[in-house]
């Protein structure tokens, strides 16, 4: 059925159609809930350092959170501290917890503890990002910068920058759920005043190869490695001869298994997954050699399982003009804070 769906919202086909009139009471439903934060008869708070948001306006994975970790990683080469919040889509529980090398993906959530590897930097994660905010600062109250991995629709927490990401669907039929993609009307938040409080999308960055309309494009691509569960490097060229099998529990796994034939991997088979597969049920493969590789986020939760797999990272880079007009809009943002909150070279 969620294929079904994904097909009809690239078009304003039979099916999408026949959901139209649900598709004008969900969207009614969104701006009633926007006016209640507007009106503030629904409560928002102001956080003391400025966030960013790094979302989507439509369903599904288009790219978040290799965004969230190249502007973690742009920020600390820049000196400035940043920390991370995240609701930990698919983990158990719904506590506030900071997510350290030794929490384990089902409480995280596999997202959230792939951002810590790769950037080291304070990541929390609550079902309600304002708390995962308000403990991350308690923790980490040198903390500068605030990124929010998803949560454009998540009002409870004000914003300073908000960034949509998306790939090459674009907006889809440009109809909203569940006759299209879209989870609020586009390009109606384009607008700066459409948003609340005067807030509105702030840079639109692009992950596909195929930009649907303006913004920042990226380019994204498969490291020359794969990584072991140790740390330890293999490159992809070494593995010539070794019967490997592929495996992607991410929103598209055909483009990771493109992506590894691009750099002449050789596969004996693909097994695409679910996107945030647990891997608890995973049959592991028989005794005749194989290999299991991955994508980085995967080896989160298969690591532990399967100590003997290899993951390869993902390398990805917005242009740098995207980089450019972040860092415009951060310094007037930082600008404006007390100096104990402010710009401060580590």
């Amino acid at each position: 059925m969620k294929a079904l769906l994904q097909r009809a919202w690239l078009r304003r086909g039979l099916l999408a159609c026949l959901l139209w009139p649900v598709a004008l009471l969900f969207g009614v439903l969104v701006r009633l809930r926007q006016a209640l934060y507007r009106t503030h008869l629904l409560r928002s708070e102001k956080m003391p350092v400025p966030v960013v948001v790094v979302g989507n306006v439509v369903a599904g994975g288009a790219g978040k959170t290799p965004t969230v970790i190249a502007l973690i990683q742009h920020l600390q080469a820049a000196g400035i501290r940043a920390g991370v919040v995240s609701r930990g889509y698919g983990r158990c529980g719904d506590g506030c917890l900071e997510v350290l090398p030794t929490t384990p993906p089902d409480q995280s959530g596999d997202e959230p503890a792939l951002i810590h590897r790769a950037t080291q930097a304070p990541v929390f994660v609550a079902a309600r990002r304002i708390d995962a905010a308000r403990a991350l600062l308690a923790a980490h109250p040198s903390t500068q910068v605030i990124l929010c991995d998803d949560g454009l629709q998540h009002y409870a927490l004000q914003r300073d920058i908000e960034i949509a990401v998306f790939d090459e669907r674009g907006a889809g039929n440009g109809w909203l759920l569940p006759a299209g993609p879209l989870r609020e009307p586009w390009p109606e938040r384009l607008h700066r005043g459409a948003g609340l409080d005067g807030c509105g999308i702030d840079l639109v960055l692009h992950t596909g190869s195929l930009p649907a309309f303006d913004g920042f494009s990226s380019t994204r691509r498969l490291a020359e490695h794969a990584l072991r569960a140790d740390g330890s490097r293999v490159a992809l060229g070494s593995l010539a001869g070794t019967t490997l099998i592929a495996l992607a529990g991410i929103a598209k796994p055909q483009a990771f298994f493109d992506m590894l034939k691009a750099r002449g991997v050789s596969l004996a088979e693909t097994r695409p997954l679910p996107d945030h597969y647990d891997f608890d049920s995973y049959p592991r493969p028989s005794d005749k050699g194989y290999t299991l590789i991955c994508t980085e986020k995967d080896a989160v939760k298969l690591f532990p399982r399967q100590s003997n797999a290899l993951a390869v990272p993902l390398l990805f880079e917005p242009e740098p003009a995207f980089f450019a007009a972040f860092d415009a809009l951060l310094a007037s943002r930082l600008s404006l804070l007390p100096s104990s909150h402010g710009h401060q070279t580590a």
